[in-house]
């Protein structure tokens, strides 16, 4: 193992040194990062990933949308995550490196390919954190009108950026605190929700059932079809799961604290999505629920709790604060990745003297305020562009997490990679069928006139990441292609190619 000390650039993780080339076969890719997360934050990480504002507001309009029927679309989206979660788990312990999916697609895919999901992951998380920067400064302005809403997306911007230039235990400890407001509320909602279905108390006594979950006209009131026009949005809530894989070259033990994050994932989504939803649609009838209103604080009000709308806008406000704060992580730690790989400036690659991508960090933190403005001008539809833009780039992510896997259990297969200690149940079968429940969702977009705008908008996208890649080709000549070459890395000789 090589000391945390020295990374990939050739250098000591401070000063940046020469960018170019894959991680060598067998090293771990600490690349100069602090360990600095340990187990607690790593567990919470992973939970509060599962937690976001898709399910705190987005569940209201798929509620709308589907009825009951959202309770099998959460679980049925959940297990189809779990198997993607897996699929990098078991990539994570065979390599556990910082730039996770994009460093695997570049492996076991093509240099393109890394590139092409770097970029994209950390557009991801760049429009991901413009709307919860307007989101969370439209949350302040709920209980302080007088105060423009620019100042707060201001005041959170600067004061995230801080956390994630101190330190990395810092944004740990943050996050940590983070997921657990939004943890304790949801488990606060399904306690409180037990009781009224079977003590009867509350304002909502008299009307809660469980049969109100079929009671209204069925499980599917509006069809099949329409239940499975909201796997999009429902795959929306999912996003940030992945970030856990993120966080793997500073886990200070990612063999003992990744697994774990991981395998307790189907638990998280059955308590927090299946469970929080079907009390919540058992409490009050799915009727009463709307789009663009958060079904946790309508079904406080229905109970007759106090304080039931700032209660829980405090809670969605730390959802979108927890939400950007990652976001900032993971776009310093992506634009790192493909310094070190010549798939951006050199600049990218430094680290300050606490060991974290500082400038990449700054780079991403302006662009996100640039969307600060932007929401000024455009109007409130723009939110849901946004987040389709977020999916549409979560699920290549997906992808490129599941065929990357199935080509590292092909190496395995041949004798040319060293087997991962932690194998995804399965083999590649349930890769597979992640693969094929993505394509459908993705169909789905397509066929949603409101969300394909993340399609055109992809293909955009997919335009510049071409000329860039071109562009990149000419300036940093290797290997003949322009790149370093794709290898597996740590077969004998190097493996194949591609």
């Amino acid at each position: 193992m090589t000391s945390p000390q020295v990374d990939k650039y050739g250098g000591d993780g401070t000063s940046g040194g020469p960018a170019g080339g894959t991680a060598p076969a067998g090293v771990t890719a600490e690349e100069g990062y602090e360990r600095g997360l340990g187990s607690r934050q790593v567990q919470m990480i992973a939970i509060g990933g599962a937690i976001g504002v898709g399910l705190f507001m987005g569940a209201g309009a798929n509620i709308a949308k589907a009825g009951p029927s959202i309770i099998l679309m959460y679980a049925l989206a959940g297990v189809v995550i779990f198997f993607i979660m897996r699929a990098l788990g078991e990539l994570l312990l065979y390599r556990p490196v910082s730039g996770s999916f994009a460093e695997y697609a570049r492996e076991f895919l093509g240099p393109f390919f890394g590139f092409a999901t770097g970029w994209t992951y950390w557009l991801m998380w760049v429009v991901t954190g413009m709307a919860e920067l307007t989101a969370a400064a439209i949350y302040i302005h709920f209980w302080f009108p007088q105060i423009p809403q620019w100042v707060s997306a201001l005041v959170f911007l600067v004061v995230l950026f801080g956390v994630n230039l101190i330190s990395v235990k810092i944004f740990g400890e943050v996050e940590f605190w983070f997921s657990m407001i939004k943890v304790t509320a949801i488990i606060g909602m399904i306690v409180i929700g037990l009781g009224v279905l079977t003590l009867g108390f509350s304002d909502a006594g008299d009307t809660a059932s469980v049969s109100n979950i079929w009671a209204h006209g069925g499980i599917f009131p509006n069809g099949i079809g329409s239940s499975l026009m909201t796997l999009q949005g429902v795959m929306f809530a999912y996003l940030a799961v992945e970030l856990v894989g993120v966080t793997a070259g500073e886990s200070e033990n990612p063999e003992k604290t990744l697994p774990k994050a991981i395998n307790t994932l189907p638990w998280r989504i059955i308590v927090f999505y299946v469970g929080a939803l079907t009390v919540i649609l058992a409490v009050v009838k799915w009727t009463e629920f709307s789009e663009g209103a958060s079904p946790f604080v309508h079904a406080f009000e229905k109970m007759g709790i106090p304080l039931a709308a700032g209660i829980v806008n405090f809670v969605v406000l730390t959802a979108a604060l927890s939400s950007c704060n990652s976001g900032m992580y993971s776009t310093g730690r992506m634009l790192r990745d493909l310094a070190a790989n010549s798939e951006a400036p050199k600049v990218f690659g430094r680290l300050n003297s606490r060991r974290t991508p500082a400038f990449g960090i700054a780079i991403s933190v302006t662009l996100m305020g640039i969307g600060v403005i932007l929401n000024y001008i455009v109007p409130e539809k723009a939110f849901g562009y946004v987040t389709s833009v977020a999916t549409a780039a979560g699920i290549w992510t997906w992808l490129m997490i599941l065929i990357s896997h199935i080509r590292y259990r092909r190496g395995v297969r041949a004798g040319l990679l060293p087997a991962s200690s932690f194998p995804a149940p399965g083999g590649t079968l349930f890769s597979w069928v992640a693969v094929g429940f993505l394509a459908l969702v993705t169909c789905l977009i397509a066929y949603d006139k409101d969300a394909r705008v993340c399609l055109y908008v992809g293909a955009v996208w997919a335009i510049g990441l071409a000329v860039g890649w071109q562009v990149m080709k000419r300036r940093t000549p290797q290997d003949g292609d322009g790149t370093p070459a794709p290898s597996y890395a740590g077969a004998p000789g190097g493996g194949p190619k591609g």
